[in-house]
């Protein structure tokens, strides 16, 4: 099991990212992540209510300013206008999505041009994500490989969103 430090460590994080954790579950990486964005924004994104409960526990019961919890559904439509993001986070979450492509293509839309998206696998998660397999998928939707931190059972991967041509020349 990797550590929140250790997590938050790959991610490339500064003190203003605006960082979206799909599936935070109990909570176990967020406090992490708040910590490193206290300018920024974490937002927290979870199909069950239950689970974000728990992990606003994780705070004391009450999330601080700069950090919001929504119950929604990752393979819809996100609640989040294009490109509200600069990094994405799931952590053993993505083989758990019954529509893996519908959820890329969300995570894509919210993803600001050069943002990242991080997807940390690992065992024994019975839908762990093999690398090979990850590699395709990310790429399939359009998503640049940026390197994967760890050994295969183990492991986070990083990918980016590309700047279109017309981004860069509007810049």
């Amino acid at each position: 099991m990797i550590t929140p430090a250790a997590l938050a460590d790959r991610l490339r994080l500064n003190s203003t990212s605006r960082v979206l954790e799909v599936g935070p579950g109990s909570g176990y990486f967020s406090l992490e992540l708040a910590r490193r964005v206290p300018e920024g924004r974490l937002q927290l994104l979870d199909l069950q209510p239950e689970m974000l409960a728990q992990a606003a526990q994780k705070f004391g019961g009450q999330l601080p300013g700069h950090v919001q919890s929504i119950a929604a559904d990752a393979c819809g439509p996100l609640p989040f206008d294009d490109a509200s993001f600069d990094v994405v986070v799931l952590v053993t979450v993505l083989g758990e999505l019954p529509c893996p492509k519908d959820g890329l293509a969300s995570f894509y839309r919210v993803l600001r041009p050069g943002g990242m998206i991080a997807v940390h696998e690992q065992l024994p998660d019975p839908d762990i994500i093999w690398p090979a397999r990850l590699g395709h998928l990310m790429t399939g939707a359009g998503f640049r490989p940026l390197g994967r931190q760890g050994p295969k059972w183990n492991y986070t991967a990083l990918f980016e969103k590309p700047v279109s041509r017309g981004a860069e020349q509007s810049r």
